[in-house]
């Protein structure tokens, strides 16, 4: 990526080493930071300052609300957004022996997880990429579950012999922006914001814009059950594309568990997902989104 945005902005790229307030306690659950930008805080900050004059995120992991000061200048073309389910044999989610233990930290993930399978024994786990799935090398569990888009970003560095099968959406849907990039700069540095046009793929923002929009009509944040994937279809009447969205709203453990999907044109992804939002509300999200708001509350509250 600092070659592909040298290139765009005609400037050699300088890399600005920083850690977030996630990094600097790997062993706490994600769900007990009082903070939306857990993982971007400090380096949104850099660029308000001028310390960098952009910042590469993983989308899924910026918040829904947007920030004085700062825009996204490009969203580059999207790799495989799915879960990746990792075993030392390659088995798919329906072959893993009774009562595996299967690592992952998402509530979104464990919902799905026992939504589809009740035995599974599902264990916590931080960490960086290579540790998780050494854990998994060392037998330590029989799986984990992570973003396909990680192991491909990191795949040269990891050198680990295990068997990794893609989680269809049938059977894990994403995070929302899970898979896309989202390059963040400065509201008023027009010049960067030119440059990276070059870089800029809208298809990927198009459905990536869908994904957020029902995210924060459910208001969750990253670590909240909820899943979204939209895709470009073929063209429809008139010659226009259609774009399609799958959301899926569920409790931490997956017993009350909402799925739905609908289309829009492709140009129109607020409205889409502002719809499919809608929709689950009405067929009781509401009590779910209720809850799950509670329940944060009390995690980052300590249950005051």
């Amino acid at each position: 990526m600092a070659d592909a945005l040298a290139a765009a902005t005609g400037r050699p790229a300088e890399l600005v080493p920083m850690t977030t307030s996630g990094d600097d306690h790997p062993d706490r659950a994600v769900e007990a930071f009082d903070t939306k930008g857990l993982f971007v805080d400090r380096i949104r900050g850099a660029v308000l300052s001028g310390e960098a004059d952009l910042a590469v995120h993983s989308y899924k992991d910026l918040p829904t609300d947007p920030v004085a000061g700062l825009t996204i200048g490009a969203v580059p073309p999207r790799v495989d957004p799915r879960d990746l389910l990792v075993t030392r044999a390659g088995h798919r989610l329906a072959e893993l022996p009774r009562d595996a233990t299967v690592g992952t930290s998402s509530a979104r993930r464990q919902a799905q997880l026992q939504k589809a399978r009740r035995d599974l024994l599902v264990q916590p786990l931080r960490g960086n990429l290579e540790t998780r799935l050494r854990r998994v090398a060392d037998g330590e569990l029989d799986a984990v579950v992570v973003a396909t888009a990680g192991v491909l970003r990191l795949g040269e560095q990891i050198e680990l012999r295990l068997g990794a099968v893609p989680l269809e959406h049938g059977e894990m849907l994403h995070a929302p922006a899970q898979g896309a990039l989202a390059v963040e700069c400065r509201a008023d540095d027009d010049a960067t914001i030119e440059a990276l046009a070059a870089i800029d793929d809208r298809d990927t923002a198009r459905c990536v814009t869908a994904e957020r929009v029902f995210l924060q009509m459910l208001q969750g944040g990253c670590t909240a059950p909820i899943g979204a994937h939209a895709e470009l279809l073929g063209a429809g009447p008139g010659g226009a594309r259609r774009m399609e969205l799958l959301g899926m709203l569920s409790d931490p453990g997956g017993t009350r568990m909402l799925r739905a999907s609908a289309q829009a044109a492709e140009t129109e992804p607020e409205k889409l997902a502002q719809a499919l939002a809608l929709q689950l509300l009405d067929d009781g999200g509401d009590r779910i989104v209720h809850r799950l708001l509670r329940a944060r509350q009390q995690a980052t509250h300590g249950g005051a």
